[in-house]
């Protein structure tokens, strides 16, 4: 791990030693969370990565730029959450690793072999990782390198079910990840919840898809009537007490907090209830996390990526609490 491995660096001229993360967030390298870069698995807990590949959308491009502004934005993060009072740099070892590195970034089916490659060293060195992406096409692979022990259970929050078959001559497309995973017996569909559901569509393939396979399927309407309480009851119900993935689109979140994304659905979460969310997942035991489709060419504000990296910071006080609890 680069410089000291409580995140300290060292001043290049002075060779004084200081902590990046407590200078003002105007300066220093953009990491994600202002997290320590690294350039070895070795002494982490959490590995943060960026995925900047958008050539599974179906429409609107812009997500293999959704890697960089996070960590641009999330100069914003600080580390203590005032909810649940955590530090999660304080209870775990987390570094910004860099982005996955593409072979051949114009063979969809080399793309998600690089991925699955990247992910399952991340598994075999027993390092969880956090990241961001990207467009969701990505989750598929990620779980190709996390699940090699048998499916896991996912919770999905999004606007869509991304359970569609193939589109325009292939299956590896974002409309598609998790019927490939669900095919591919990297998820068990009977502990898969999918949140937040919902737009319009030319076809039910997607609904039908994972209605078919055992998938408990949320319509916004239901998570509207229920209450993010009761959403977090039934989803916590469904995937139980095994492992389990999160994968978190940004499309979940109304437009009007989050245009900055490929594929916007009115009638979203709120940032707030979105928040509240993942919060309510504390103490699954999570294999990794995800959060994708930012597009900030569509956000010139800044704001859709700033909500990025802040569930981002949410997730990962989930993942530190998690190897906190297992260290002591």
């Amino acid at each position: 791990m680069a410089n000291g491995t409580d995140g300290t660096r060292r001043n290049a001229a002075t060779g004084e030693s200081y902590l990046p993360r407590q200078e003002p967030r105007y300066r220093e390298i953009a990491s994600f969370l202002r997290a320590p870069l690294a350039d070895t698995l070795d002494e982490l807990d959490i590995a943060l990565v960026g995925i900047p590949f958008d050539g599974g959308v179906s429409n609107r491009p812009g997500t293999r730029h959704g890697p960089r502004e996070i960590r641009n934005q999330s100069s914003m993060m600080r580390s203590l959450h005032h909810v649940t009072r955590l530090d999660p740099f304080a209870t775990a070892r987390i570094a910004d690793i860099g982005d996955v590195q593409f072979s051949s970034i114009y063979d969809l089916e080399q793309v998600s072999n690089d991925i699955a490659a990247y992910y399952s060293a991340i598994r075999r060195a027993g390092v969880i990782p956090l990241s961001a992406g990207g467009d969701h096409s990505i989750t598929y692979p990620i779980l190709r390198g996390l699940a090699a022990d048998g499916p896991v259970g996912l919770i999905h929050i999004d606007a869509h079910t991304d359970t569609w078959d193939e589109f325009q001559g292939s299956k590896f497309h974002h409309g598609g990840p998790f019927r490939l995973a669900c095919e591919h017996g990297l998820i068990d569909p009977k502990r898969t919840v999918q949140i937040g559901i919902r737009g319009t569509q030319n076809t039910t393939q997607g609904w039908d898809y994972s209605a078919a396979s055992g998938m408990r399927v949320m319509f916004m309407e239901e998570v509207d009537a229920l209450g993010i309480e009761a959403t977090v009851a039934e989803a916590r119900r469904v995937v139980g007490s095994g492992p389990v993935y999160l994968s978190f689109d940004i499309d979940s979140i109304d437009p009007a907090f989050a245009p900055g994304t490929g594929t916007p659905e009115v009638g979203g979460l709120t940032s707030l209830q979105a928040l509240q969310l993942v919060r309510g997942f504390r103490g699954l035991p999570l294999i990794g996390a995800d959060v994708v489709e930012v597009s900030p060419p569509f956000d010139p504000s800044g704001n859709t990526a700033l909500l990025g990296a802040t569930i981002m910071y949410e997730l990962l006080c989930l993942i530190a609490e998690q190897v906190g609890s297992k260290e002591g």
